[in-house]
């Protein structure tokens, strides 16, 4: 049986000072989905200290696949653990829009963050442009083949895959329920065919893209659909709302 699980991202928002009245929004949760924030980096320690002896996880919005070096204004993976992240985002579509994510990259992060036994948010989604064209179901399925390259049996049902069409990211617009759990079912086919059913059965596949209080619980009850990556929503009061419909 997988569980729900609902991710917040919080992005390149929230100071420490600011974090205090976010952070609100989660306490209190008495649902039975697995709950994840990614916070910016700056406040990964301060939230990790607050998460103490809640049913929460701290998540990271991304993370470098070397274990050091010389990368500038990058953040190791050895790095995140020391302040008890668990889970990480990858290949979110403003990383691969805004600074030259790529598949190459998203797999190696991905091989890096298993080695380290954190669990991956692969993030897979098509443009507009793709899915008018119809493209869409063979650009979702490269995505998948390249994140999972060299990842082994055992550590695929630890995975989270996250469709999120680029087109509903921070525009309003959301995929139907109906739109959304056809790509899930169609990753998971992928997934099936990689590996086997059993694994297939196991992976949770989840959507993201403009989920608000509107959408949030029939995105939830649609079928292969089994969590939420939530953005703008995450940050503001009414994201406890939202949980408590959960």
């Amino acid at each position: 049986m997988r569980n729900k699980i609902i991710i917040a991202n919080w992005k390149m928002n929230g100071t420490t000072a600011e974090a205090i009245d976010i952070f609100k929004n989660v306490l209190g949760y008495t649902g039975v989905a697995d709950i994840v924030i990614c916070p910016p980096y700056t406040t990964l320690s301060y939230i990790s200290e607050r998460l103490q002896g809640l049913n929460i996880s701290l998540g990271a919005q991304n993370a470098h696949y070397e274990k050091n070096g010389a990368y500038t204004g990058e953040i190791s993976i050895k790095m995140l653990k020391e302040v008890n992240v668990k889970y990480c985002l990858v290949g979110h579509s403003e990383r691969r829009s805004y600074f030259n994510e790529t598949d190459d990259t998203v797999n190696k992060k991905t091989l890096a963050l298993l080695n380290e036994n954190m669990i991956p948010i692969i993030c897979l989604g098509e443009t507009l442009e793709d899915r008018e064209s119809g493209i869409l179901w063979d650009k979702i399925k490269m995505q998948v083949l390249r994140a999972l390259e060299h990842v082994d049996f055992k550590d695929v049902s630890k995975l989270v895959l996250a469709y999120e069409p680029i087109w509903a990211i921070g525009t309003g617009k959301t995929a139907t329920s109906s739109q959304a759990g056809e790509m899930c079912a169609y990753i998971r086919e992928i997934v099936r065919k990689l590996y086997n059913e059993d694994v297939a059965n196991l992976v949770r596949i989840i959507y993201g893209g403009s989920v608000d209080e509107n959408s949030i619980c029939e995105i939830l009850n649609t079928p292969n659909i089994d969590g939420v990556l939530v953005g703008s929503k995450s940050l503001k009061p009414e994201f406890k709302d939202m949980l408590k419909m959960c």
